[in-house]
């Protein structure tokens, strides 16, 4: 199930500790420059390669984040 979350809902699960995976979908440059606490990188181009070892359990609550003007 997909579910979309605001900011403040994401800050929140970060501020009580919620465990989660937090997945930044931007260019690893842009991870580089500046990321939320805990999150790894999953560039767009990279997914079939990085996903396996990043997400190995298909189970877990995965929120992911990219860059968006809204």
């Amino acid at each position: 199930m997909v579910k979309t979350i605001s900011r403040d809902e994401l800050k929140e699960k970060i501020d009580r500790g919620d465990k989660f995976l937090l997945v930044e979908t931007l260019p690893a440059t842009a991870y580089h420059h500046a990321h939320l606490p805990g999150a790894v990188n999953l560039p767009p181009d990279q997914v079939t390669q990085l996903a396996p070892k990043l997400m190995p359990d298909k189970s877990a609550e995965t929120v992911v984040y990219c860059a968006s003007p809204t």
